[in-house]
């Protein structure tokens, strides 16, 4: 067996991953263990809908916020912050600093959007 190359990188919701996996089951009829255990904490997990992800993930990036990147929609996507100091938390792991209106602006999507 070869060795694996990694082709590209992009980041992911957890959203998009349940559907990669429920993907990749279909095809190999099976999962690995390390991609069972995803599952099933997936499964676990209250996510929202394929759909309202796509439209959460596509508003925050027309906010055109300065320096936010993919990995950072995605991860607010996950946790869905519904306050502005729980958007704090979220982004505290990065080094990024998001202007007080902008903070307002990307809970008000996510309010708007996950009713």
């Amino acid at each position: 067996m070869g060795k694996p190359e990694v082709i590209s990188e992009e980041p992911m919701n957890m959203v998009e991953v349940k559907a990669e996996l429920s993907k990749i089951k279909k095809r190999d009829e099976e999962l690995n263990f390390r991609a069972n255990k995803t599952e099933e904490y997936l499964q676990q997990l209250h996510l929202p809908s394929k759909a309202k992800a796509k439209e959460l993930y596509e508003k925050l990036v027309a906010l055109e916020i300065p320096r936010m990147k993919d990995v950072h929609i995605h991860k607010i996507i996950d946790i869905l912050p519904r306050t502005v100091q729980d958007l704090k938390v979220v982004l505290q792991g990065y080094t990024l600093t998001v202007k007080q209106d902008n903070q307002k602006k990307i809970v008000d999507v996510i309010n708007e959007v996950m009713g």
